[in-house]
């Protein structure tokens, strides 16, 4: 399985974003409120992160040497696709809120309110806490290579 891609997680929150400030400027036009998650949704990100950190670190201990019991391959293999699915989804909730609010700071003159501002701002932040997670538990299931030369690039080494 290849590893995460900067560009292919920008290039996602940038195409997420300019689909967000879209979005948003048809419906504030058109008399509809800021397609915007709402801020309970935080919640459920805060619920990816924790289970996805949890399984990073069953990895991660058997990984340092923890070997009592046998890693199963199954549950390493969900745990990094799990890691990439957070990194993504984080990218694509940063870039569409991201959007919103590059749209909603336009209209803030004629706006009484700041909510749609405040709220997008805690979503971008989520986002980016889904993306370093993704981005650090996909680190822990990377083996290190079988050789004792000690030098380790980028792309040597497996997933566990």
């Amino acid at each position: 399985m290849s590893s995460l891609r900067f560009r292919w997680l920008g290039l996602v929150s940038l195409m997420a974003g300019l689909l967000g400030w879209l979005a948003n400027w048809l419906a504030t036009r058109n008399g509809y409120g800021a397609p915007t998650l709402p801020l309970t949704s935080l919640v459920t990100t805060a619920v990816i992160i924790a289970i996805t950190l949890v399984f990073g670190g069953r990895v991660l201990r058997w990984n340092n040497g923890s070997r009592d019991r046998p890693l199963d391959p199954i549950l390493a293999a969900r745990t990094l696709v799990l890691a990439q699915a957070c990194a993504y989804a984080g990218a694509v909730s940063l870039g569409w809120h991201a959007g919103i609010f590059v749209d909603q700071l336009a209209l803030l003159a004629v706006r009484s309110t700041t909510a749609p501002l405040w709220g997008s701002i805690a979503l971008m932040v989520g986002g980016m806490v889904m993306i370093m997670v993704g981005l650090v538990v996909e680190n822990f299931c990377r083996l290190p290579p079988d050789d004792d030369t000690g030098a380790m690039s980028r792309d040597e080494g497996e997933y566990a």
